[in-house]
């Protein structure tokens, strides 16, 4: 998994680069070429846009389209489009051809100045889609607009007395307005009503009036029905007012709208449609063609950008395989001093990333350290194999010796204590078979169902003769039978109770205890003797280890008794742990899994 990622490291800087290096000329070849696309693009846009606003604007002027072909023609010049008008249901109006052309299969738009569709629309329309060029019966006469221009210029001077850059659009049959260059007309709005007011820009000419009573009694009609009071004013601005003193949601309520303000606006745009309809032209599709093109290639690049492309296609190349270079080296760096560091024997390594790098140097220094322990423990086995291996040769050498020389006689001590050694040797050499065939796997068990009872007490009775004045006592509760190996138990109870005894000073007494705790056999041996020191404890499992590092053997014994219990224990499946007080005895339990 670790190679894996360590790969997929390479492999994405390797895709990082050939995609910078994609890119790079990608964009080179793209910059070359979009420009023109662009242009032609915002300029087919412009066209079409200004061709929706120049038909739009003579709807808004005329009440038929019977002379909208000239304004085709001319539009047709200017854009190099192919324009073309039909009513609703298709039929023909005009074109800029003169004649019917076969149309395209989509509309470009739908041209009513009354009903706006504001994606074409270069000028601002009004939140009802009325276009604001429809000017019908609020057209002002020529000495109403000169008046108002005069006024509105008046404003301006006032709202630049104030600080404000604003400017003053007096063309058009429109009314005359005042436009803030720099600041939202809203932010402004109180002082362009002041502005208004002093100057009498506000006022309402005789022409608007006659237009606002027209549609009041048209909006009245739509709120109360025809022949009723009427219950509101439309002032200018387009806003209800009611008439005499009752209020705006006093008069909506009593004329019977539940959803007053949405069914007012309704009212109010309703009226002015139609009040406007006499006025423009009616609707009608634009068909707007594209001129036709001669077949080319996609991209015609000059010399000029076939060398830029080259080139930068060249640097994108060098950029690439420098930076590949430098990957490389930076992440084979610690990799190189990894296997100097093996080369040279070194143990010790410095982790300078937590990558798969850093995980294999971290594994290198654990591997190193556990080789030099196992090494110190190889060396130190050996030399405790040595000794004891040499210790009961050495033994049985000299009086082998002593008798030869005629300084002791062959009688039967001396077969005692030839016949001992021996034993001593015989015991140390099976002791270390059991652990080799336990470090290798193959410690065979013979399991049979047992009672434990009958079996310490087997092991009590084998170790009462040699317990040299030690008591042994035995405490069970209940008398379990379990599926263990009856010759391996006794081996390793027999262990615990020789190490007791021989750690316990006369008169003491080692007690062996059995129960079961859950699903487990719990097997005790403790004993009342000089106990074991707390930093000693971990070790008291190893091979070879004692506390009484003279190696005495009357207080020690091959150092090997209590390494062979913890295996035969693990070989159940079960554990072998130590407790003990420092001069107050110990403990050693056996937990087997029933």
């Amino acid at each position: 998994m670790r190679s894996r990622s360590l790969v997929g490291r390479l492999l994405s800087m390797s895709l990082l680069v050939v995609l910078c290096a994609v890119l790079a000329t990608t964009w080179l070849v793209v910059n070359s070429t979009t420009s023109q696309l662009r242009q032609e693009l915002g300029q087919g846009i412009g066209y079409d846009a200004r061709i929706y606003e120049g038909v739009l604007d003579y709807a808004a002027a005329h009440t038929t389209w019977s002379g909208v072909q000239p304004l085709l023609a001319d539009l047709r010049r200017l854009t190099g489009r192919e324009i073309t008008l039909t009513r609703e249901d298709g039929t023909f109006l005009a074109s800029s051809q003169g004649r019917r052309p076969d149309l395209p299969a989509r509309r470009s738009a739908l041209v009513d100045p009354l009903y706006v569709e504001g994606f074409l629309a270069t000028r601002e329309s009004e939140p009802t889609g009325i276009y604001d060029g429809v000017l019908g019966p609020y057209r002002l006469t020529p000495a109403e607009h000169r008046m108002l221009s005069a006024r509105v210029l008046n404003a301006e001077r006032c709202m630049t007395e104030q600080g404000i850059v604003v400017g003053a659009d007096i063309d058009g049959a429109g009314r005359p307005s005042l436009e803030p260059y720099f600041t939202k007309a809203d932010v402004v709005s109180a002082q362009l009503a002041d502005c208004y007011r002093k100057s009498g820009a506000d006022v309402v000419t005789d022409t608007e009036r006659a237009a606002f009573a027209q549609l009041t009694k048209l909006t009245n009609a739509c709120l109360v029905g025809n022949g009723a009071a009427p219950r509101v004013t439309v002032l200018p601005n387009f806003v209800l007012k009611p008439t005499g003193n009752a209020r705006l949601d006093v008069v909506l309520k009593l004329t019977g709208n539940a959803r007053a303000p949405s069914r007012t606006q309704e009212c109010i745009d309703a009226s002015r449609r139609k009040q406007l309809a006499p006025y423009v032209a009616p609707p009608a599709y634009l068909y707007v063609a594209g001129p036709a093109r001669q077949a080319g290639t996609v991209f015609d690049l000059s010399r000029g950008g076939t060398v830029r492309v080259a080139t930068v296609a060249g640097l994108v190349l060098a950029v690439a395989f420098a930076v590949t270079l430098l990957v490389g080296l930076r992440i084979s760096r610690p990799l190189r001093a990894l296997t100097r560091a093996v080369e040279s024997g070194a143990s010790d390594l410095p982790v300078r990333s937590r990558d798969e790098i850093g995980r294999l140097t971290a594994a290198f220094n654990d591997l190193s350290e556990r080789r030099e322990a196992v090494e110190r423990q190889r060396r130190a086995m050996v030399s405790d194999i040595a000794h004891e291996l040499g210790s009961p040769l050495t033994n049985i050498r000299a009086w082998l010796q002593a008798a030869r020389d005629g300084v002791t006689g062959p009688g039967p001590e001396l077969l005692d204590l030839l016949a001992d050694e021996a034993e001593l040797l015989e015991h140390v050499i099976d002791d270390l078979r059991d652990l080799a065939a336990a470090d290798a796997g193959r410690l065979r068990l013979h399991p049979e169902l047992v009672y434990v009872n009958e079996l310490l007490g087997q092991v009590v009775a084998a170790y009462g003769s040699r317990a040299d004045g030690v008591t042994i006592a035995v405490e069970t509760t209940g008398d379990p039978e379990v599926m263990l190996d009856p010759n391996r138990i006794r081996q390793a109870v027999g262990n615990l109770l020789s190490n007791a005894v021989r750690h316990s000073p006369p008169g003491a007494t080692v007690t062996v205890r059995s129960r079961l705790d859950g699903d487990d056999l719990v097997i005790e041996v403790a004993d009342t003797g000089t106990g074991i020191a707390e930093h000693d404890l971990p070790h008291v499992f190893d091979r070879f280890w004692r506390a009484d590092k003279s190696r005495n053997r009357n207080t020690g014994g091959s150092g090997l008794g209590l390494a062979i219990v913890r295996k035969l224990a693990e070989a159940h499946g079960g554990t072998a742990t130590a407790t003990s007080r420092f001069g107050h005895g110990s403990t050693f339990t056996v937990r087997l899994p029933t």
